[in-house]
């Protein structure tokens, strides 16, 4: 029995602790993220720490825009390309879901979390997609990073 309660206990400490994502919050999409892991259901996550390309996404006040893949440059600059995917938000029974759109394909995510500097999907698949806020890219002579 004390099992039982425990389990409940803490099923409702974690629904609880969700975040409750309202429209207000759908302007912090915009910008550019890059990927920090992905989180599979029964494998083992899979952490980024390189990045090739980001996610560059921009969503007008009627909660639809677009998604691109640029590619940072070390001049602080984006490499883009013509390739785009469609996005609109829809909110239903308490989750909210980005459906994308391209001539090939269609398909939604879920929005689990949002802030000014995290971002949180999952797909289809259960596999969760955690971003970060990208930061320019900026290299010393001696190759050191800085921010």
């Amino acid at each position: 029995m004390k099992n039982i309660v425990g389990f409940l206990f803490v099923s409702f400490l974690f629904i609880s602790c969700q975040q409750k994502i309202v429209p207000s919050d759908i302007p912090k999409i915009n910008g550019y993220w890059e990927i920090e892991k992905v989180v599979f259901d029964q494998e083992k996550d899979k952490n980024y720490t390189i990045n090739e390309s980001y996610d560059y996404f921009e969503m007008g006040k009627n909660n639809t825009g677009f998604r691109k893949k640029v590619m940072p440059q070390l001049d602080g600059t984006f490499l883009v390309n013509d390739s785009q995917e469609d996005v609109a938000v829809r909110f239903e029974n308490d989750k909210v879901f980005l459906d994308y759109a391209t001539p090939y394909a269609k398909w939604s995510e879920e929005l689990i979390a949002i802030s000014k500097d995290k971002l949180v999907f999952k797909n289809a698949e259960n596999k969760e997609y955690h971003y970060k806020k990208a930061a320019p890219i900026n290299l010393e002579g001696d190759g050191k990073k800085i921010k």
